[in-house]
């Protein structure tokens, strides 16, 4: 067992192990440590954020807003480690979610759903409490190194409810199996607001250019099936989500299949920075997400 997996296991065990307040206070405490040493991640989160709320807010405002930034992710964390402790009737307290009627009409009815999702709030409650109410979930999962971390990861959310295929290496082809569940009557969320794959759609982002995955839009033309966007944020006292949509899908007329996929994962940019601009605090991007902060990165290497 390597540094990385005993890490996760630490925090599995521990935040579970200790009372609530005690490990709250703790990761609060890291997430503030973080802000002060100011190290790469607190810098990513810093000039994302700057993307965001725009030029004109002062320095101490931003500052603020990455301290934040930093609790809510250590707050995501916390939770996370916690989850597989709790109880059904907890998993369904401990979230909510505007437009949960729209997703249950989906199931009934057996079309499915897809829904784009930011790295915000708590995604993994969100799972948790889609598979707690008894609806069928599938998404997928970036293979982590090393694989053992994988593994851990795809146990954790298995346990909750989630069916979980990888990105790459599976039996079958990630994208042909969330075909099959979505026609099955399956909510498939995946995240949305950053592109693992260097083949992402460019699309426009808080005024600047960016990729995203190509699946969500994909996924919904190939099927027909709904498609979302989730705005997730958190409460003092829970995560909390709304659902956008269903987004308006190009039809045929409207041009060649690539085209459409255009047109669909912008459509899914815009929405995903509405919710992002009402909550900027619980957005965490801690990584390079705009091409000219990767071509900058490139050409800092350089020198």
């Amino acid at each position: 067992m390597n540094l990385s997996e005993l890490g996760y296991v630490a925090g599995w065990r521990v935040a579970r192990a200790l009372p609530g307040p005690v490990v709250a206070a703790a990761f609060r405490a890291g997430a503030d440590r973080a802000h002060r040493r100011r190290g790469g991640g607190a810098t990513r989160l810093a000039a994302n954020l700057r993307r965001v709320v725009g030029p004109d807010v002062p320095e101490a405002e931003l500052d603020v807003l990455v301290r934040q930034g930093l609790r809510s992710y250590a707050r995501y964390w916390m939770e996370a480690f916690r989850l597989p402790s709790l109880r059904r009737d907890q998993i369904l307290a401990g979230f909510r979610l505007d437009g949960e009627e729209k997703l249950a009409a989906d199931v009934a009815t057996g079309r499915g759903a897809v829904v784009a999702l930011p790295h915000a709030g708590n995604w993994d409650a969100a799972g948790a409490w889609v598979a707690a109410n008894g609806w069928p979930i599938t998404t997928v999962a970036e293979r982590l190194r090393p694989e053992a971390v994988f593994e851990r990861f795809v146990a954790f959310r298995e346990s909750l409810g989630m069916e979980i295929l990888p990105t790459h290496g599976g039996a079958r082809p990630a994208f042909d199996v969330l075909v099959d569940r979505l026609r099955a009557g399956a909510v498939v969320p995946l995240l949305a607001d950053r592109d693992l794959s260097a083949r992402g759609i460019e699309v426009d982002f808080f005024g600047a250019r960016t990729r995203m995955p190509a699946g969500p839009a994909l996924l919904a033309l190939r099927t027909g099936a709904p498609l979302y966007v989730a705005h997730m944020w958190y409460e003092p006292d829970a995560p909390c989500a709304a659902l956008e949509g269903p987004l308006p899908v190009p039809g045929p007329d409207e041009g060649p299949l690539d085209q459409r996929v255009r047109t669909l994962t912008q459509r899914i940019a815009d929405s995903l920075a509405t919710g992002i601009a009402r909550h900027p605090a619980d957005w965490h991007m801690l990584q390079r997400l705009w091409l000219d902060q990767r071509s900058a990165a490139v050409a800092d290497r350089g020198r």
